[in-house]
């Protein structure tokens, strides 16, 4: 058993389980028994049990939003739109069953077809920033397709999914069919990685702990999804709405304290209008509002450990400080949304992923500058690019070395479109018609008609 701290006020909010290997087994294993009954459910009858599990987590969106606030400190009106999140995904995949067709391949001599398999239990890790609906993200597609899944929530954020593991079984999901397993990463996390029935793990989190789950994989030729570090550009040119561009900037940044792997932690601005710019930053991030994340008007809550905090707060040179906003004093992880200055793009805080409200600032020249300066980094997964000029935006769109990417906007995640980076920022994709693939296996049978 342990704890489940509350970074809003750092107290006990639930006391939870924590699984043994030979418990993470056994559930692996029903899971395993589960998934021959699963996948033969008639593909109408799935995609009704998946709208059915939609409809229960559509009726209690305001109980697992209240839950997230105090789990994970994250802002009422954020914690209503990933509940809703869930349910959207679980609406869209339930789409899937009935139209998860194959093809049929003109041959000599016969007729080709193929057919989409379930791969089997599908392991799902789900990190502590999101926990609803990147939980959704893996667990709706695999379902549609006919697997079964394990799913284990951050350590430090477990309370909204194992409420969505009860609301499966509520809605009429069979037994072993979709199970919650809360515990260590070390324990249950790895024995996803090593147990021979799971067929696939769906990851996301750390660079440095994506890749050796990659390689643990490996072992067994096992699949994998990736969805890893960020350190997103938010390009800002000269004949952008320098108004709009500014006012957003916060919110691409700060939102979830900034631990968010798409958060677009390093600005660019055109150094025409670099001094222009900052001003109206300035008036954006001081009136940018971190409080008590169960008020409507939060826009920020806190980070979500002491740890966390003293990582970020590791990046902070008040000498590179040239914005700061404001925060609450007194019990939580609370840490006011920052503004620094780069001297290079070889500052420390430029370079590396803080996963907190940190923003960095650097100027370029031109539109080839900016370019290299985005891609000047090991990560690829989103960012934005703000100009009123239609070339210009189609241009550095495909100069950008990023996964997803937005112009005048700092949209990176719909659940119809697919999501995912480049580089060490991940492998594969979530949502959209992408990733349904991921959970099957193309099996191709040729049937002879000649006698």
């Amino acid at each position: 058993m342990h704890d489940v701290i509350s970074p809003v006020d750092e107290q006990v909010v639930a006391t939870v389980p924590s699984l043994t290997e030979a418990e993470t087994d056994a559930a692996i294993e029903r899971a395993h028994a589960a998934f021959a009954t699963w996948r033969a459910v008639a593909p109408g009858d799935r995609a009704r049990l998946l709208r059915r599990f939609a409809a229960v987590v559509d009726a209690h969106n305001e109980e697992l939003a209240q839950l997230e606030v105090r789990n994970a400190g994250h802002t009422i009106g954020n914690a209503r739109w990933e509940a809703g999140n869930v349910r959207d995904v679980l609406d869209y995949y339930a789409g899937a069953p009935e139209r998860l067709s194959g093809r049929q391949i003109p041959v000599a001599g016969g007729l080709d077809v193929t057919f989409y398999e379930p791969l089997g239990v599908v392991g799902v890790i789900v990190p502590w920033n999101f926990p609803m609906p990147i939980a959704g993200w893996g667990f709706a597609p695999a379902l549609a397709a006919g697997n079964t899944v394990v799913l284990k929530p951050a350590e430090l954020t477990p309370l909204t999914a194992i409420r969505l593991g009860e609301l499966a079984l509520e809605a009429g999901l069979p037994e072993g069919v979709f199970t919650v397993l809360p515990g260590k990463g070390s324990i249950v996390g790895q024995r996803f990685v090593t147990h021979p029935l799971v067929r696939k793990v769906c990851f996301t989190g750390s660079t440095e702990v994506g890749k050796r789950i990659m390689a643990g994989c490996a072992e067994q030729v096992k699949r994998v999804t990736l969805e890893l570090g960020g350190k997103s550009a938010n390009i800002v040119f000269a004949d952008a709405d320098l108004d709009k561009a500014a006012a957003s900037a916060p919110g691409s940044v700060f939102d979830n304290a900034g631990q968010d792997c798409c958060a677009r932690s390093r600005l660019l601005v055109q150094a025409s209008v670099y001094d222009e710019f900052m001003a109206r930053l300035e008036e954006s991030v001081k009136a940018f509002r971190c409080e008590d994340p169960a008020l409507e008007s939060a826009q920020m809550g806190p980070l979500i450990s002491a740890g966390q905090r003293d990582s970020v707060r590791s990046y902070v040179d008040d000498d590179a400080v040239a914005i700061r906003g404001s925060a609450p004093d007194g019990p939580g992880y609370w840490m006011a949304p920052t503004v620094l200055t780069a001297r290079s793009a070889q500052d420390r805080h430029w370079r590396e992923e803080i996963f907190g409200p940190v923003l960095s600032v650097l100027r370029f020249a031109d539109e080839d500058e900016a370019v290299r300066l985005a891609n000047d980094t090991e990560y690829g997964l989103s960012g934005s690019i703000w100009t009123r000029d239609l070339g210009r935006g189609i241009r550095v769109a495909r100069g950008v070395e990023t996964g997803a990417l937005s112009v005048n906007s700092h949209s990176s995640v719909r659940y119809w479109t697919p999501f995912g980076g480049v580089k060490q920022s991940g492998l594969g994709r979530e949502l959209g018609p992408d990733a349904l693939a991921a959970f099957c296996e193309v099996k191709n049978v040729f049937f002879s008609t000649e006698v």
